[in-house]
């Protein structure tokens, strides 16, 4: 900055020239300089105050909006908390074929306690006690006055629960959000979904982790924030499911089974429709599984892809078909069936005497032992391994379900020809009922394998082909004759309209000791398909230990247990399923139809 001298040299010497003082300029100049350092002070004072005023302003302004957010918030605790790994709790919904809910999340809210935060932490435990009847009142009071710094009370409560806990007033019960695994139907499909848990937890989320069923085995694509919460789609239908669960239910209380297992299987897609078990369990309150006992005593237990069991003379027309693919016989070949077929000390007996000989197609819908037995022995122990192996009795089935590799199929250590002889009637292998479901699914299909899936597809499966289409047919006439000739062990199946088409299976069940067979207690199974000349599903029903007792002594056998309850699935079903009522085409004798 210029200062301006107090005594500039020229206006003093022009001073002394015409007689002034030089010594007023001086004063003059000194009182303009002090003018000039007070102006600047205060335009200086004015910009600080100016400045300090805005910042107040702001000042008081946040704190005026935070006062305002925090009043119109929920109250919350002031917790001090250490920063850790967020946990990302949120899961994808899981539907059924037609996009209805099967599996949902829902807001709730866990409760903690910080026991040195507490004013009165016996009266908080009594009072919890009352609340959730499940807590013990000792143990919380016990928590509660010790050195314990953190107690979980619940991982869940609901929203009625919480308010009653709020009306306690103690300081230190805190609540954390949380979401949970809702299942909307209770206990509707519930070994096909499994169940789910908590895996991480902390006190403001909870990481959803499956623990059984499709819940487990799509843990990962369900928690993938990638696919941005698109649903898991499921081939089941929830109407099909309700009813056959209903009627399914129904049957093996009538018939005083110990449980029971349904499949209903679309052939060409390999969809799986609906898949029962019972007894069944409410996944929204899972129990805890057994620790001692068997494990088919269990509810959580799944007889449809868990339950590995000898299925009896449903095998038979495995047998059948493989022979008359392979021209060894057709359906109108004799077979000799006097008996007891003798193989060194064993011996293979007919539940009833049938003749000298049956044609091949009697021997299914009469159920001959040594008829099918003489039918493996044509075609020998290695392609029939071959052949069973083809349509995937070797091996756990694949279907989307984590349950599913524990049902691995039993076989004989040694395939000798007496192996191949029972096996083609069902006995000295055991299988799931998904195993039998995808085995008649290539009958029904025209001879092509298809692995069974619980996802929805968009369009029929392409798999190997095990048989010929002109066997495959042959093999289905049969199994209508099954049903529909008065003779058959199947004639209780007969749903009007739909051509049912089948074979039934009474196995002995064998001791869980490995001790031999019970004398009283059979596997009962029907495995079916409708309608047997053009057909749309695939049904099987196993029965564990059914017993009919209406005609005044005890009935076991398949056409008197799993077959009626199989007829009264489909009955139902088959409507839901969009099938009409048709009258089955028939050979018109004589008849030639010439195009034009």
């Amino acid at each position: 900055m210029n200062r301006i001298p107090l005594r500039p040299l020229a206006r003093i010497l022009h001073a002394r020239q015409v007689g002034e003082n030089p010594d007023a300029i001086e004063r003059e100049n000194l009182r303009i300089r002090h003018e000039q350092m007070r102006d600047k002070a205060r335009q200086r004072a004015e910009g600080r105050l100016l400045v300090m005023g805005v910042m107040f302003f702001c000042a008081f302004a946040v704190i005026g909006v935070r006062m305002g957010h925090l009043a119109g918030s929920e109250p919350m605790e002031p917790r001090a908390q250490a920063k850790g790994a967020s946990i990302a709790a949120q899961r994808a919904d899981i539907v059924d074929r037609k996009g209805r809910i099967l599996a949902t999340n829902m807001e709730t809210h866990s409760l903690y306690a910080h026991p040195k935060q507490m004013i009165e932490p016996e009266r908080a435990a009594k009072a919890l006690a009352g609340i959730f009847p499940d807590l013990d009142e000792a143990r919380l009071t016990k928590d509660f006055t010790g050195a314990r710094k953190f107690v979980w009370v619940k991982k869940k409560i609901s929203p009625e629960q919480k308010q009653a806990v709020h009306d306690i007033g103690e300081p230190g019960l805190l609540f954390g959000p949380r979401e949970m695994r809702l299942y909307p139907n209770g206990k509707l499909a519930s070994h096909i979904l499994g169940g789910s848990g908590f895996g991480r937890e902390g006190v403001h989320s909870a990481e959803v982790v499956g623990v059984a069923g499709v819940e487990k085995f799509f843990d990962d694509q369900l928690r993938d924030p990638t696919r941005e919460g698109a649903p898991l789609q499921l081939s089941i239908d929830l109407t099909i499911q309700s009813a056959m669960e209903r009627v399914l239910y129904g049957g093996m209380n009538l018939l005083n089974a110990k449980g029971a297992a349904a499949v209903l299987m679309d052939p060409y897609t390999g969809e799986i429709v609906a898949m029962a078990s019972l007894p069944d369990f409410d996944p929204n309150d899972r129990p805890r599984p057994p620790v001692s006992g068997s494990p088919s005593d269990s509810p959580l237990f799944n007889r449809a892809v868990q339950g590995v069991y000898e299925l009896g003379s449903t095998f038979k027309i495995f047998a059948v078909a493989q022979a008359m693919d392979l021209g060894l016989v057709n359906a109108n070949t004799m077979i000799d069936i006097r008996g007891p077929l003798k193989w060194g000390k064993h011996r293979i007996r007919d539940f009833h005497y049938y003749g000298k000989e049956l044609s091949t197609t009697k021997v299914l819908v009469k159920s001959s032992n040594i008829g099918t037995a003489r039918l493996a022995k044509m075609v020998g122990a290695t392609r029939q391994q071959e052949f069973l192996k083809s349509i995937g009795m070797f091996d756990p089935t694949s279907i989307e379900m984590v349950e599913a590799r524990t049902g691995k199929p039993l076989l004989p250590q040694n395939w000798s020809e007496l192996s191949a002889m029972t096996i083609s009637y069902g006995h000295g292998i055991s299988t799931t009922p998904m195993h039998l479901a995808a085995g008649y699914a290539a009958i029904a299909n025209g001879g092509t394998f298809i692995k069974p899936t619980l996802l929805k597809q968009g369009s029929p499966q392409k798999g190997p082909r095990v048989m010929s289409a002109e066997t495959a047919a042959r093999a289905r006439a049969m199994l209508r004759l099954v049903v529909s000739h008065e003779e058959g062990t199947a004639s209780l199946a007969e749903v009007p309209g739909y051509a049912v088409g089948g074979k039934t299976g009474t196995a002995d069940k064998p001791k869980e000791n490995g001790g031999g067979y019970y004398e009283d207690k059979v596997i009962a199974t029907f495995a079916s398909m409708f309608p047997a000349h053009d057909p749309k599903y695939v049904l099987v029903v196993t029965l564990d230990e059914p017993e009919e007792n209406t005609g005044g002594e005890a009935r076991r056998t398949a056409g008197w247990t799993a077959v009626p309850v199989a007829a009264e699935i489909i009955s139902r079903v088959a409507p839901l399923l969009g099938l009409r009522p048709d009258i089955e085409p028939v050979q018109l004798a004589g008849i030639t139809l010439a195009s034009q």
